[in-house]
């Protein structure tokens, strides 16, 4: 069993895709005392410090996820990784999809990553229109 993380991981998304947008909006509604995630566009500040240029320049389906230990995290070892972040049916949910294998799951990440932008509308910022009290848990 893995080790219990010790403090958030940060979700580096695409600031310009609206399907991120709603993918950072349920993680924010499911981390309601903000242990769990932090956020930072892929186009950042932050993204530019943190991660290395080639992952940046290709963005691989758009998410990027540096866990609280270091580790970064693509395509579907990152979406595993935030669906064990959650409570509930949720983490159960990540377990069932680690059962995928790998390459498989990989597959249908890019699928929908190659789609993303028609399942959206393009945002208006980098950053989800969130309350004013959760700004504070991204890094721009």
């Amino acid at each position: 069993m893995p080790a219990v993380a010790t403090g958030p991981s940060l979700v580096f998304y695409d600031g310009t895709c609206g399907f991120c947008h709603g993918a950072v909006r349920f993680l924010l509604s499911h981390d309601p005392s903000g242990a769990a995630f932090r956020f930072a566009p892929l186009e950042g500040t932050v993204a530019a410090r943190t991660l290395p240029t080639a992952l940046r320049v290709s963005r691989p389906g758009s998410i990027v996820v540096r866990t609280a230990e270091g580790s970064l995290l693509t395509r579907s070892a990152a979406v595993r990784h935030l669906g064990q972040r959650l409570t509930g049916g949720w983490r159960l949910g990540a377990r069932a999809f680690g059962l995928i294998p790998r390459p498989l799951a990989d597959a249908g990440y890019d699928l929908v990553a190659r789609v993303r932008h028609r399942l959206a509308p393009k945002p208006a910022q980098s950053c989800p229109v969130v309350p004013a009290a959760l700004l504070a848990r991204f890094e721009l």
